[in-house]
């Protein structure tokens, strides 16, 4: 099936290619409801597990239609617009955020054969996008017209400007050593060794900015309970919740491929299983990573995240980008 989508994609035939697009589209929506859903249940069972509790169990064996039984009672509920809100804004901002993740994914080549998303500048056009994510967060808090939506929306933006810098710095060295930003030329150069063992202080940078970019533990200031409520969350109603819980899966495998890509080979692997596989399974091991830490981590205070972002992870970015370009002599 994939070879016949690469045909597809690669026909020359504008009908055929606008087929293999939209075949595409629906391959990777599939992919992403899959790992939104699945890994929705497994992080729930892994941290009740970690903290001994049971999880979800009712609904369904080992509570696997928990997931769904939630979603469906989330999309029943009434959308209330708050009465300072800028409903159009409130409404709209969402909706994009959650369109601009998933059309990132897209993106992301899965297999080497999907020409989708390979221009020579494909890796640095997802940063580039997804560097929209702080507007349209400081948009979806303010709009609401609740004070405490608004300063946790601030809280993010500063959060994810002071690590977005680092993370480029080091996708920057990345692009140095593949001698390019495109995501095969990334992958390609990585048949040797991975850059995860060339560039170690990298993927330590690149890991702890991820982390604040998906806003998990220690990063999530968007909901700290006992200042913010629900943070810029505050004022979102149920269908919208249920919607960012779908952002938040999406990024959540957004990062984990990004990571897997840039780091540990993406689709290379032994033979004995596709290369889409691979990928998959690689995200979803850092996928597992990030949970242990939600279960095993406390929320830091907003100084503090500034502080290891500029005064931290800064230098070490850069001491990480003069090493690379020494191994390039």
């Amino acid at each position: 099936m994939i070879y016949s989508l690469a045909y597809l994609l690669n026909s020359g035939n504008i009908y055929y290619e606008a087929a293999g697009v939209v075949a595409y589209a629906i391959l990777v929506s599939i992919l992403i409801f899959a790992f939104s859903y699945l890994f929705g249940w497994v992080e729930r069972k892994l941290i009740a597990k970690m903290q001994y509790r049971h999880g979800p169990t009712y609904v369904g064996k080992y509570g696997i239609l928990q997931n769904m039984a939630d979603l469906v009672k989330l999309l029943a509920k009434e959308i209330i617009i708050p009465e300072n809100a800028n409903r159009f804004i409130l409404l709209a901002a969402p909706i994009l955020l959650v369109a601009m993740n998933i059309f990132l994914i897209f993106l992301i080549p899965f297999v080497p054969a999907l020409q989708l998303g390979s221009f020579g500048l494909g890796l640095l056009a997802v940063f580039v996008v997804l560097g929209f994510t702080p507007i349209l967060i400081f948009l979806t808090g303010f709009s609401s017209g609740n004070k405490f939506a608004d300063i946790s929306a601030q809280r993010s933006v500063l959060t994810l400007i002071s690590y977005e810098i680092p993370m480029i710095i080091v996708i920057a060295t990345a692009a140095a050593l593949a001698h390019g930003y495109s995501i095969y030329s990334m992958v390609s150069a990585q048949s040797g060794i991975d850059f995860a063992f060339l560039m170690p202080i990298g993927l330590f940078i690149f890991f702890i900015a991820m982390l604040a970019e998906l806003e998990r533990p220690p990063f999530d200031l968007r909901e700290a309970d006992s200042e913010l409520i629900a943070g810029w969350l505050t004022d979102i109603s149920a269908p919208y919740y249920a919607l960012f819980l779908l952002l938040d899966y999406s990024r959540m495998f957004l990062g984990s491929l990004l990571i897997s890509i840039i780091f540990f080979g993406g689709w290379l692997g032994p033979a004995f299983l596709p290369p889409i596989v691979w990928l998959v399974a690689k995200a979803f091991t850092i996928a597992i990573f990030i949970t242990i830490l939600r279960a095993t981590t406390m929320r830091m205070r907003i100084d503090k995240i500034l502080r290891i972002g500029w005064i931290w992870l800064m230098p070490l970015a850069l001491i990480n980008l003069i090493i690379a370009y020494m191994l390039l002599l």
